[in-house]
């Protein structure tokens, strides 16, 4: 799948390729265990995070589980408010997973929408995706809302489906058909 023209613009924002002067900032909210804790992650070191800006500004999306994540960026500001991201979940069924994650800082501005709403429109315009989902965990009552926002739909629960720090968490998985979303909303 070929990479679209980047950044992506929308009224507050840019998504953007990551950089490797994004690292400190990445690490200074991917370390923290409340901003963690609902991607089922350990908290990453500064070391990693570095690790991962080459990789992050690869941008390579052509086989299952690929990658491709970019930058939040509001207009106006030096450095990242968080991430956005497509996980390519299958070719043959053309679906894609969306994900994100905010500095705490970010929170509550509706970055997170806005962004996802452009990365509906590329998911389904650019990439052709039949169909997007998100796994949120179910005590993650922003996200959800984000999801029902964006016109997902809540297809499942999932019960104790996956551990973090030695606890079960359950998640909920929203879904969207490209049939289903309209650019008008977007």
């Amino acid at each position: 799948m070929q990479t679209p023209d980047l950044p992506l613009e929308t009224d507050r924002l840019f998504l953007r390729a990551f950089t490797e002067a994004d690292a400190e900032r990445y690490y200074s909210y991917r370390s923290l265990p409340e901003t963690v804790r609902y991607l089922y992650r350990e908290p990453l070191t500064l070391a990693e995070s570095i690790e991962r800006m080459p990789q992050y500004a690869r941008l390579e999306f052509e086989t299952d589980a690929d990658i491709f994540t970019l930058a939040i960026q509001p207009k106006g500001e030096t450095e990242l408010a968080g991430e956005i991201l497509f996980k390519l979940e299958s070719t043959r069924a053309m679906q894609g997973e969306l994900g994100y994650s905010l500095h705490p800082d970010a929170v509550g501005n509706g970055y997170v929408t806005e962004a996802a709403k452009a990365m509906l429109r590329l998911g389904f315009e650019h990439f052709g995706f039949h169909r997007i989902f998100a796994r949120i965990d179910a005590e993650n009552a922003r996200s959800a809302r984000v999801a029902e926002r964006l016109g997902m739909r809540r297809e499942a629960h999932l019960i104790e489906n996956d551990r973090y720090n030695g606890r079960w968490g359950s998640e909920y998985v929203y879904a969207i058909l490209e049939s289903e979303w309209s650019p008008a909303t977007d």
